[in-house]
């Protein structure tokens, strides 16, 4: 099932647009994981799919309804999405009153405020700590008390912001864990944002890419400063190394600009066993790096004078024969490559 439609989103602040996402499904019992840099809308689109902020324009359904940012209508939805900020404010009191907040508020009855804070607390490893002062805790512990008291209150969809950047490495891959183990035991669509591009990668079952606002399909991978080229042919090119240029589809270059960066889709990448006359142009070489298992598919890292990512299916891994060290051919289709500014 697909939890959130969006179509045609949009966030504007002061004139400037932060978020232009044309389409976005998030699916049922799976981890995203929201990479980019800084100021690139992050926060703004987990506030947006939290129902604490409308977007500026387009549609968002949630479970195949449409949803009217109308405080009537949005406390429902809340109570069904939980978000744990980047920084999470505890209440001076115990861990246990913490958790048990919320469920009061909520009326539920003590008995089962007492199994609900329990279960909480043992999937996120805290249950020790249930008496103990909140305010009192490290960095790395508030975040899992966060990470329980949202838990607590049972939510269909657990939105996370930043949870490992203001905590230690060891914590770090504790929450990672937590998240996956909700995600497992709770059937939970989880969706976190990061930096950390690895972290993605680890628990991911889908990584969506923010650059200026926009989702890049193809991921943070194959993103180069490109200079565009006429060639006695007519066609334009674009360089993005001294000894690489690469043919784009006319309709997707920008040669008004002097400079301009492209994306090259990694799963578009073909390698080949040979360079032939079927593939005249966009054919490199280049030296395997690394091979690595990425959730059901396979990243070569391949160094050509400037570092590409191909990633594959197993199956066409397997036919391949690639291994490190191994020198190899490979075409990238013009249409592989798109420019993204």
């Amino acid at each position: 099932m697909t939890v959130y439609e969006l179509h045609q989103l949009t966030k504007i602040y002061d004139e400037r647009t932060v978020l232009d996402i044309p389409d976005l499904k998030i699916k049922e019992n799976r981890i995203y994981s929201l990479l980019g840099p800084n100021g690139t809308g992050k926060t703004t689109l987990l506030n947006i799919l939290g129902f604490l902020e409308p977007p500026s324009g387009g549609k968002i359904t949630y479970r195949s309804k449409p949803v009217r940012f109308v405080e009537s209508e949005l406390q429902a939805l809340r109570r069904d999405v939980i978000l744990v900020d980047q920084f999470p404010i505890l209440f001076t009191a115990t861990v246990w009153k913490n958790l048990e907040f919320g469920l009061k508020v909520r009326k539920i009855s003590k008995g089962k405020r007492t199994r609900m804070i329990q279960e909480a607390l043992d999937l996120v490893g805290m249950r020790d700590f249930a008496l103990a002062q909140a305010h009192k805790l490290s960095g790395g512990e508030t975040q899992r008390v966060a990470l329980a008291r949202a838990l607590a209150l049972s939510p269909r969809v657990f939105l996370c912001d930043e949870p490992t950047s203001s905590v230690d490495v060891e914590n770090q891959a504790i929450i990672l864990n937590i998240l996956k183990r909700i995600n497992q035991t709770k059937r939970m669509t989880i969706v976190f944002t990061t930096h950390d591009r690895t972290q993605a990668r680890t628990i991911s079952d889908q990584t969506l890419v923010l650059d200026r606002g926009r989702l890049l399909e193809a991921g943070y991978d194959n993103i180069f400063s490109a200079v565009p080229d006429l060639n006695s042919l007519g066609e334009t090119k674009c360089v993005i190394h001294p000894n690489i240029s690469l043919l784009m589809d006319s309709h997707k270059i920008k040669p008004a600009k002097d400079r301009f960066r492209i994306l090259i889709d990694p799963k578009q990448i073909h390698p080949l066993r040979k360079a032939g006359k079927e593939f005249p142009v966009n054919v490199l070489q280049g030296i395997v790096r690394q091979v690595v298992d990425e959730n059901s598919k396979i990243r070569v890292v391949v160094d050509s004078g400037v570092r590409l990512i191909l990633l594959m299916t197993e199956k066409t891994y397997r036919h391949s024969q690639i291994f490190v060290g191994d020198s190899i051919t490979y075409y990238i289709p013009p249409q592989a490559i798109q420019a993204i500014d």
